[in-house]
């Protein structure tokens, strides 16, 4: 498959950093093609432009974005890694949503503003591989898994309906050890042979 893998965070020895080696080096041995998407290094603005907000019903303003939104097209997988900041996405990944998951894009408004229609039929799988610094229960029982909850129930499945998300959760991600480190990145291993194999 045509893989998309978006990493956000600034760091180059984060953590984030060192587990999107492994995704790219776990996809290539599979098989697949990759195309990495590092909205840090790539300078990515993650606020909408005058322009791309007054065209938004209309006539998207696409060219200030258009190679970001041409690899999400090309995309029939992708894997997202972040940090979770405040329970939520780093500024610089929600942005990437704001601007490349746009009308005509990854979906279409309806003529009465009601229900969005969805583009993305080529997407069929989205992994989310996050690091959290709080513990597991605060996230499920106390929040709900406020990210999981947005990106299925407002991002993909309103925009890709034909795609399978999963997301591996971090917890406490500021007191690991390598041993957690390790069985995480098993976890991620053992996602991915899930996705169908080119070879």
């Amino acid at each position: 498959m045509h893989c998309l893998v978006v990493k956000a965070h600034p760091l180059a020895e984060s953590l984030c950093a060192s587990l999107t080696t492994h995704v790219v080096e776990a996809l290539e041995r599979a098989g697949h093609t990759v195309q990495v998407e590092d909205l840090y290094a790539r300078g990515f603005t993650p606020a909408l432009t005058i322009e791309e907000r007054r065209s938004y019903f209309d006539d998207y303003e696409r060219q200030l974005v258009n190679a970001e939104i041409e690899r999400l097209l090309a995309a029939e997988a992708i894997v997202l890694l972040f940090p979770t900041w405040w329970f939520s996405f780093p500024a610089i990944l929600k942005g990437w949503f704001d601007r490349v998951w746009a009308p005509g894009v990854a979906y279409d408004h309806a003529d009465d503003y009601g229900p969005i229609m969805p583009r993305l039929h080529r997407l069929r799988h989205m992994l989310v591989v996050t690091s959290l610094g709080s513990p597991w229960w605060v996230d499920k029982l106390v929040l709900w898994q406020p990210v999981k909850r947005v990106l299925k129930t407002a991002i993909v499945r309103t925009c890709a309906p034909n795609c399978r998300l999963k997301v591996l959760s971090l917890y406490k991600s500021e007191r690991l050890t390598t041993d957690q480190v390790s069985r995480f990145k098993t976890r991620i291993d053992e996602a991915l042979r899930h996705w169908p194999n080119p070879n």
